[in-house]
């Protein structure tokens, strides 16, 4: 997927990141270079979605968040 902007350089902080529309903006943000930090409850879901992230490539980190 071609991404049509970018976002080197920047950090995203993305609540919500195990599921639906929080993991999906986690993944396109790191497709446009963005570090993600993903945060959600389930921090299995978002430990695998960190590991998805950085076998493509990107910078993730996976944080507990309530």
């Amino acid at each position: 997927m071609d991404i049509p902007f970018s976002l080197a350089g920047r950090t995203a902080l993305i609540a919500g990141a195990s599921s639906g529309f929080g993991a999906r903006f986690a993944e396109l943000f790191a497709k446009a270079g963005a570090r993600v930090v993903l945060g959600a409850r389930r921090t299995d879901r978002t430990a695998e979605l960190a590991e998805k992230i950085k076998a493509g490539g990107g910078e993730a980190l996976a944080v507990p968040l309530d």
